[in-house]
């Protein structure tokens, strides 16, 4: 979120806080600096409340948290005593950040200081209950849906708003112009009254004339989203419980981000953005009542989870078919796919072979759920399909608790042509392989790779953060010995400490030598 300065504020309350504190100026080298530099150590300790505590400092300290450019709650208190604080500067200068974090709230703190902060902010708000548990979710929204819903003031001049309410219900405001809002993300929110969302972010009504990122997550209340805007870039639309119909106009939009709103529904849309750049589309696909326009600009696609073992022509696997189908004559981009193993296969047919043509691109990203199953059938399936790619990056996800339940002469191994049949990747340059544990499917699905890429000049190999040093000096011995000599082989793993930060292994750290 962007941040102004502040800094005229400040200076024009340095005459009154400086003169009425002057006999104090003396009694230490810290009070006699500037306010400005005073201000900058107060947002140093990070909240509003430890900078209120330095009144007890000396006189010259008592007012200065007062015009304070950020203010910062953390466990939040009542909501009537943030609204003293907000209102507690006379004449109040403008704040450019306001962020609240609370355990709980009901509409009536929450609404107690937003008005006020609505009238002093000119640049962002950040407001979250802290989310629960996944198993306390569903009763934590049930409890927030009889707690009523909070009215949302019109924030003329915020930048940035950011809402995450538990499921608080939340009602929009009829009247009144967003004219700065450039970002609006609204999470965990149950939307209440008479005022609709894509009123209030459509370009007809002029409530959000600049608004360019819209994210609305895990969000009940919206049954017919229409947004005609022309301003908008992002959309991000999660898990948008009872979405009925979708409508977006949106000329500029360049990124759209659909998961798991239409669960419950057929999906109905109408989709109309000719500059859209990225399409994340991981939800019910029929082209009998998804019109998703001209999309000639498209450079990446994402897709829902697609099931390797399932039912034929099941409806699970069939709209990712169909959505597949829809962009065949797109060229030039990425595609990013993920195959999914359940984690009973045993009585499940090999569905992968529905799948018989892919877009025509460059770059393919294969993530692969497989709950300890092995994955070579259906990589290999997929790389048949599009041999024309330049770049892959294969991307492993394996539960913890499901590293070793594939058992010997597990459905996986079918069918398998795979390990045996010839493939010509004679455009692949480069090749990432992220999430690596050292199981027996990944260390023979490795060095097949490296035999079907017959011009591979670089390989990337991350190790999954469970893996040690110790296990890895094994893994990359083994590894490094399918490779060629005009391949590069780069091996990555996480620092014990942090498990955040990938770093490469150096030739002493593999204590072998390879090219």
């Amino acid at each position: 979120m962007a941040q102004g300065s502040g800094g005229g504020e400040i200076a024009a309350k340095r005459g009154k806080l400086s003169s009425s504190g002057a006999g104090a100026a003396g009694e230490d080298r810290l009070s006699a600096l500037p306010d400005d530099i005073l201000v900058l150590i107060l947002l140093g300790l990070g909240s509003t409340a430890r900078a209120a505590r330095t009144s007890v400092l000396s006189r010259r300290w008592r007012h200065l948290w007062a015009i304070l450019p950020e203010l910062r709650f953390y466990h939040s208190p009542d909501g009537h005593r943030i609204r003293e604080v907000l209102g507690a500067p006379d004449p109040p200068p403008p704040l450019r950040w306001i962020s609240v974090t609370a355990k709980d709230s009901g509409p009536d703190s929450l609404g107690a200081w937003l008005p006020e902060a609505a009238r002093r902010l000119s640049g962002d708000l950040v407001y979250k209950i802290r989310v629960p548990r996944v198993d306390e979710e569903a009763e934590e929204e049930d409890q927030a849906g009889e707690r009523g819903a909070v009215q949302l003031p019109c924030f003329e001049n915020a930048a940035g708003i950011y809402l995450s309410l538990g499921f608080l219900g939340l009602a929009l405001p009829f009247s009144g112009t967003f004219a700065r809002l450039i970002l609006l993300r609204l999470h965990r929110v149950r939307f209440h009254g008479p005022c609709e969302l894509g009123h209030v972010v459509s370009s007809q009504s002029q409530r959000c004339p600049c608004l360019q990122k819209l994210s609305v997550r895990y969000s009940r209340g919206v049954d017919k989203l229409t947004i005609h805007s022309e301003s908008l870039l992002r959309l991000n639309l999660w898990c948008l419980k009872g979405l009925r119909q979708l409508t977006v106009v949106a000329p500029a939009l360049k990124e759209l981000k659909l998961f798991r709103c239409f669960t419950e529904n057929q999906p109905i849309a109408d989709i109309s953005t000719p500059q859209l750049v990225s399409l994340e589309w991981r939800d019910s696909y029929d082209p009998s009542s998804v019109q998703l326009g001209d999309l000639g600009q498209l450079q990446r696609l994402k897709t829902d989870l697609s099931l390797v073992y399932w039912e034929h022509g099941s409806r699970e696997n069939h709209g990712i078919l169909k959505l597949l189908q829809q962009f065949r004559f797109i060229h030039n981009h990425i595609i990013n796919i993920t195959l999914a193993y359940l984690q009973d296969i045993d009585n499940l047919p090999y569905s992968m072979e529905d799948l018989t043509v892919l877009p025509h691109t460059t770059f393919l990203i294969m993530e692969i759920l497989n709950n300890g199953h092995g994955f070579g059938p259906s990589s290999f399936h997929m790389l048949r399909l599009c041999t024309d790619i330049r770049r892959l990056s294969l991307v492993l996800h394996t539960l913890r608790d499901l590293e070793s339940s594939c058992q010997s002469g597990c459905n996986c191994e079918q069918p398998t042509n795979w390990n045996t049949e010839e493939l010509s990747l004679n455009r692949v340059e480069e090749v990432e392989i992220t999430g690596l544990k050292g199981a027996d499917h990944e260390v023979v699905s490795v060095e097949r790779l490296f035999s079907w890429a017959m011009v591979l000049k670089k390989m990337k190999m991350t190790f999954d953060k469970s893996v040690s040093k110790s296990q890895a000096r094994e893994l990359l011995q083994t590894l490094a010995s399918f490779s060629k000599p005009e391949t590069v082989v780069e091996f990555y793993m996480y620092h014990d400490a942090d498990k955040e930060s990938p770093y490469l292994l150096t030739p002493e750290d593999r204590i072998v030598t390879y090219h």
